[in-house]
């Protein structure tokens, strides 16, 4: 099949932009802690050897996606040993996330930009045997030299909007050149399975989330009792993977509850940590106290807002409080999952906009075990509600607890049909 016009034309302006491209992923991972050498896994060069054996490369972009394929990983691990797994993602604040939780022998690397030398450079390096790409991350250059090395190309947990569907559909040609290299879909929800049967995916099938398959809580005990010692008692909520513009209606809520729980701390977790300088002075227009755990201070009163700028530590926040607010749900971003919180036993409650996972929500509306509202102003009322009705909330958490599933079967027939297609590719197969 011969590239089409729209392709190359994407082709020559990804190679022109890269050296722009490159030089900001590079800062970005600098200025996020992460060292030269790592760094420049963006660029295609390798910071660790290639295990031997047959050998599976999955990438997740962010955080949400990287932390999603955890339990397949390890559920990989625990049915075929000898199986390699290279993790790879695009940022600081994800390798972070997912590094600690990793199995042992399972490899993490940053991902190459989406540029033919970088591309060249990881591939021929680590050989992979599969490409896993998790939800929506489709990138023409990438999928194009996994075609042409006859690397066949999974999609796991794929997600495509009616947005995204729509796009590929103005141009059906380079929609199929693109797609040609992929051998199986597995769609987080029926939309998407459907948009990209309509793209010519036969093999795309609606699955499991693994978004709602979840492992044990990370949660230390020791930790869990000293958070609550030091809260001695006060009344607490969570507002958990906020984002610009969300963080301003959680205060105002706030704000209105200290009028009659003046007691309440606010645990405010925003989803890209490093956005603390911004919220900072956010929380003081808003007048109220702060503590920042990234520097070390803590829960005591008289502190009326908690900021957790902090990775990894969100499985504590929902253990600690009996009520959470899911950001990204006031924002376009779409929303967040609420199988984390769901499997923590707590309160759920989010705003209108939750388009990622929209089957999800409508699952736990139908099971009274969320409540959607509006603004801040509705934050505040139903948390009130809430507070002075702790049945209520134990109800709601009660509820959402069936709907966050271990998935096992799901994890092992995912993991099965990755093994038949990872079996015989011809890139791994001299490793």
């Amino acid at each position: 099949m011969r590239p089409t016009a729209l392709f190359l034309l994407y082709r020559a302006l990804s190679t022109v932009a890269l050296p722009f491209v490159a030089r900001t992923a590079v800062n970005g991972l600098r200025k996020g802690g992460v060292t030269v050498d790592r760094a420049h896994e963006r660029l295609g060069h390798a910071s660790a050897e290639r295990p031997l054996g047959t050998l599976i490369w999955i990438h997740g972009a962010s955080v949400g996606e990287a932390k999603s394929v955890l339990p397949l990983i390890k559920r990989i691990r625990d049915v075929a040993p000898d199986m390699q797994v290279l993790l790879t993602s695009s940022t600081a604040t994800s390798a972070e996330a997912v590094g600690p939780q990793l199995p042992p022998g399972v490899l993490h690397q940053f991902s190459p930009l989406d540029g033919i030398g970088p591309l060249t450079r990881f591939l021929n390096h680590w050989r992979p045997d599969l490409c896993v790409l998790v939800e929506s991350e489709l990138w023409p250059n990438l999928l194009d030299i996994c075609a042409q090395w006859d690397l066949s190309v999974a999609l796991l947990n794929a997600r495509l909007s009616d947005r995204s569907a729509d796009g590929w559909k103005k141009f059906p040609t380079t929609a199929s050149y693109l797609l040609r290299g992929i051998t199986w879909a597995h769609c987080q929800d029926k939309r998407s399975r459907d948009h990209l049967r309509e793209l010519g995916l036969t093999e795309a099938e609606k699955g499991t989330n693994l978004k709602s398959i979840l492992g044990a809580p990370r949660v230390k005990p020791e930790e869990l009792d000293a958070a609550h010692s030091t809260l001695g008692g006060r009344p607490v909520w969570v507002a958990a993977s906020t984002h610009p513009g969300e963080e301003e209606q959680v205060l105002a809520a706030h704000n209105i509850l200290l009028k009659s729980h003046p007691n309440l701390c606010l645990i405010l977790v925003p989803r890209h940590p490093e956005r603390a300088n911004d919220i900072l002075p956010i929380i003081h227009d808003a007048n109220l106290s702060v503590a920042q755990r990234s520097t070390g201070q803590t829960l005591d009163a008289p502190v009326q807002v908690y900021l957790a700028d902090t990775m990894g530590e969100t499985d504590l926040w929902y253990a600690l409080s009996p009520i959470v607010f899911l950001g990204g749900s006031f924002s376009d971003v779409g929303g967040h999952t609420p199988f984390e919180p769901a499997a923590a036993h707590t309160a759920i409650l989010h705003g209108p906009n939750y388009a990622n996972f929209a089957e999800a929500y409508a699952a736990f509306q139908m099971k009274d075990a969320s409540v959607q509202i509006t603004d801040g102003t509705m934050l505040a009322a139903e948390i009130d509600t809430l507070l002075t009705h702790p049945s209520r909330a134990a109800q709601l958490a009660a509820n959402a607890r069936p709907l966050a599933p271990t998935g096992t079967e799901a994890l092992d027939a995912i993991a099965h049909r990755l093994f038949s297609l990872a079996d015989g590719q011809a890139v791994g197969a001299h490793a």
